[in-house]
């Protein structure tokens, strides 16, 4: 379950100032959502890719026993 600022609140702040695990979460939902987003839908959506990008990497190694393989953002 994601805890955090909605979309809506997300949209008024400038995008380098979201949070990681913002940025994971919406990432992801609009990849599972890419076929149905809009143009405005699609276009946030590659901002929050640069962004990621811009940011580095985010899971570096395949995970050990004392932490994930990929990044949990909930």
């Amino acid at each position: 379950m994601y805890i955090g600022r909605e979309l809506s609140e997300l949209t008024m702040v400038p995008i380098a100032d979201w949070e990681m695990n913002e940025l994971l979460y919406y990432h992801h939902s609009f990849s599972q959502l890419a076929a149905y987003l809009s143009a405005e839908g699609a276009s946030l959506h590659v901002k929050v890719i640069h962004e990621l990008e811009s940011r580095g990497p985010v899971n570096g190694d395949s995970g050990g026993w004392d932490h994930s393989s990929s990044p949990i953002y909930d």
